[in-house]
């Protein structure tokens, strides 16, 4: 190989060898975030807005027809937490 030549093909060595390491680097960056986000905590209490909405849920389903008046004061009062 003629020395202008070997200067080519270091050069596009050096390009691939810094792309496999950027992709190499972003592939275990997305494993951690994947892991991470793919943990779960203990589950929490639902807050005051999200019963609210159960509520209305309910009621509506009610309304339409779906539940009949004791299905409906059962979840009323497990909902309540009564």
């Amino acid at each position: 190989m003629r020395p202008y030549q070997m200067e080519r093909f270091w050069g596009f060595g050096a390009i691939l060898m810094w792309v496999l390491l950027i992709a190499l680097i972003a592939l275990i960056v997305w494993v951690i975030v994947t892991l991470i986000r793919g943990r779960r905590g203990p589950v929490a209490a639902p807050s005051p807005s999200a019963k609210s909405s159960a509520l209305a849920i309910l009621e509506e389903r009610y309304a339409k027809g779906e539940i009949d008046r004791d299905d409906y004061l059962q979840r009323k009062s497990d909902l309540q937490g009564r």
